[in-house]
């Protein structure tokens, strides 16, 4: 099957990955059918294989010499290392040996694995670096010298949040609060990360694993791999050839190009994480006329509407927004946090007490917190995955080509309290950006983020800095949700002008939209003076209607509210059940009718009665108390005038 993907004009490739289900196996060698049971603990003695030689492969380079020569990208002989990880540490000699007999690309899934761990620590290892290097006389509060000195020790974080380097600090500070001294580097600060249990068969050939897709079936596809038949093989016949057909979900496109999954193990079952390669509309950094702006917020999560920029430079709004609401998913998520921490507690408290009877409490706390855990990395996943959903839907549904997104990494909550302090610091802003950009990509939408600096501050119209109100009704005292402009006048909602000042900043800034080198995301890094004076909304034209003036009298109407069922009498009604129904709303598929409304019931269903109260009104009315008293039926309503809605007789 040819991995190389057709594009058309206007197309890129674009590569996803969904999870699929491994339910059986088939032993290629002698046909048996291998049930789920039987295939999980044969893949688990591969993963025990690989994830035993790459944890033993980091801790043997787990220092800062090798780690830079790793990410220098060079060999001893000055040669450009393989942008494969399991390449680059052969080139540089690092090796491992398995216990037992394994092919070559069992170590190489292993060389995988702890290369990318050892990539990805370099720009943790520059970032302490360069705050042990430019310490600051009080940990807690750098002046504005200090953050100038820490910015330029540390490479390439002109554009780097101010919350990771503070992170860093307190990180810092809790080791030397414990061991009386600063750490050397981060290898000192942080042990060596724990490697997932799993198998990267992209790092294999056809030798290990391959994968088909039916060409019959498109929603299935067929993995072939090389599994071990007992926990230590002692020779290469021990490895067998299993068959696993896995079903695509209905996400894959027919056309995609499917590649080699990575396989784990989760609650017992074999879950595969498979890659896809498929066409998909190219995104623009310029050239946008509609953008949909999109504003963070607690309680309502995202409030976003979108914006249209004309050929003279104006920039009008289209509708007056949106907004996602989360308040019942995110009290889920407070509570949870809560039970969270109360178990955390009780779990030092027998930390410190000790003792056989508590050891056995505090192993099913831990079970408890994983579960607990669990629940609150489900729920943020459906959570950010239905919020990105509902921007893109917003964005598709207005025509916008483009959704700019305040950029809110640097955000550390603070004065408002500490319940609403780490409510702000736990929203899940990161995970529903990327699948924002996820799901817009699939359509063909840009996802920019903007700087957020006065978002909210300022007037979306004329600039003008806002005053914060409690409630519109309440324009005195001082709050955060309304918003009053003492210039032009607007008024409104906070989030409903910062979504208007979002989506004007990125039509106005576009030109100055850059793609990241290190995440490949788009993103407007600063703004410009001149064109930030253009980035105001300007209201729509008023459209006028045709003329509806008074042209002859008024048409008289009656005081009715509702009109009656019919405006003449009704037909005698025929013997029988056939015929036409009459006039009321006595049922007609049932005789004779129920007892308690078989007869006429008047105005009032059941008088008030003057002597002492009895409990019997079920059986004197229709299931009404004694006191209870129905609407007036439509016999009882008085016969319309039919002059009444005649016109005028002068």
């Amino acid at each position: 099957m040819s991995r190389k993907l057709p594009l058309a004009e206007g197309e890129t490739a674009r590569t996803a990955c969904v999870r699929a289900l491994i339910r059986s196996g088939v032993d290629e060698e002698t046909g048996e059918i291998i049930p789920a049971a039987a295939l999980t603990e044969r893949i688990g003695w591969c993963l025990d294989l690989v994830w035993g030689m790459a944890g033993r492969l980091i801790a043997e380079h787990w220092n800062t010499p090798d780690v830079d020569s790793l990410a220098s990208g060079q060999d001893a002989g000055g040669r450009k290392l393989p942008s494969n990880a399991w390449m680059a540490l052969r080139r540089l000699g690092w090796t491992v040996t398995a216990p037992v007999k394994v092919n070559d690309r069992i170590v190489r899934m292993a060389q995988e694995m702890a290369g990318r761990a050892l990539r990805s620590v370099k720009w943790r290892a520059d970032v302490a670096a360069g705050v042990l290097a430019t310490w600051p006389f009080d940990p807690r509060e750098r002046t504005p010298v200090e953050w100038d000195q820490v910015r330029a020790a540390i490479p390439g974080s002109e554009y780097l949040p101010s919350s990771i380097i503070r992170s860093r600090t307190r990180q810092i500070t809790a080791f030397e609060r414990k061991h009386s001294r600063l750490p050397a580097d981060v290898f000192e600060l942080e042990p060596a990360p724990r490697v997932p249990r799993m198998l990267l068969l992209a790092a294999c050939d056809g030798q290990q694993a391959t994968i088909e897709r039916s060409a019959t079936e498109p929603t299935k596809a067929l993995l072939r791999l090389q599994l071990p038949a007992r926990p230590d093989p002692q020779k290469y016949a021990d490895w067998t050839w299993v068959a696993c057909a896995i079903t695509l979900p209905p996400t894959v496109p027919a056309n995609a190009v499917i590649h080699l999954p990575t396989l784990r193990i989760t609650g017992g079952k074999m879950r595969a994480d498979l890659a896809y390669t498929h066409p998909a509309p190219k995104t623009h950094r310029t050239g946008h006329t509609v953008g949909l702006g999109v504003d963070w917020g607690l309680n309502t999560l995202l409030s976003a509407g979108a914006a249209r920029l004309h050929d003279d430079g104006r920039i009008t709004a289209l509708g007056s927004g949106a907004q996602f609401r989360a308040a019942g998913v995110l009290a889920k998520q407070y509570r949870l946090r809560r039970i969270s921490e109360r178990l955390h507690a009780k779990t030092d408290h027998y930390a410190r007490l000790g003792g056989p009877t508590v050891d056995g409490k505090a192993a099913t706390l831990a079970q408890e917190i994983r579960r607990v855990c669990e629940r609150r990395s489900n729920l943020n996943d459906a959570l950010a995955w239905s919020a990105a959903r509902w921007a893109v839907d917003q964005a598709v549904a207005a025509g916008a080509t483009v959704i700019y997104l305040e950029d809110l990494r640097s955000m550390e909550a603070g004065g408002m309290g500490r319940t609403q302090n780490t409510r702000l610091s736990q929203t899940v802003r990161g995970q529903i950006a990327d699948r924002m950009r996820h799901l817009a990509t699939e359509v063909g939408i840009a996802v920019v983020t903007v700087p957020p600096r006065n978002t909210s501050k300022h007037c979306p119209c004329c600039l003008t800095p806002l005053r914060h109100r409690k409630s519109p009704d309440r324009p005195t005292v001082s709050g955060w949700k309304w918003a009053i402009c003492p210039g032009c006048g607007w008024q409104g909602d906070r989030d409903q002008g910062a979504w208007r000042r979002i989506a004007a900043r990125g039509l106005a800034h576009q030109t100055k939209t850059v793609t990241d080198r290190t995440s490949g995301t788009m993103v407007i890094r600063s703004m410009v003076d001149t064109m930030e004076a253009k980035a105001v909304i300007t209201a729509a034209p008023k459209t006028y209607r045709a003329d509806r003036s008074k042209t002859g009298p008024t048409r008289p109407r009656t005081n009715r509210l509702t009109p009656r069922r019919r405006e003449v009498p009704s037909p005698a009604r025929p013997p029988g059940r056939a015929g036409q129904r009459p006039e009321g709303h006595a049922p007609t598929d049932r005789n004779p009718l129920p007892r308690a409304a078989h007869r006429h019931q008047g105005v009032t269903t059941i008088s008030t009665p003057t002597n002492r109260h009895k409990p019997r009104g079920a059986a004197l009315g229709a299931g009404f108390h004694l006191h209870a008293h129905a609407a007036p039926p439509k016999w009882a309503e008085p016969e319309p005038d039919p002059t009444v809605r005649m016109g005028s007789l002068s």
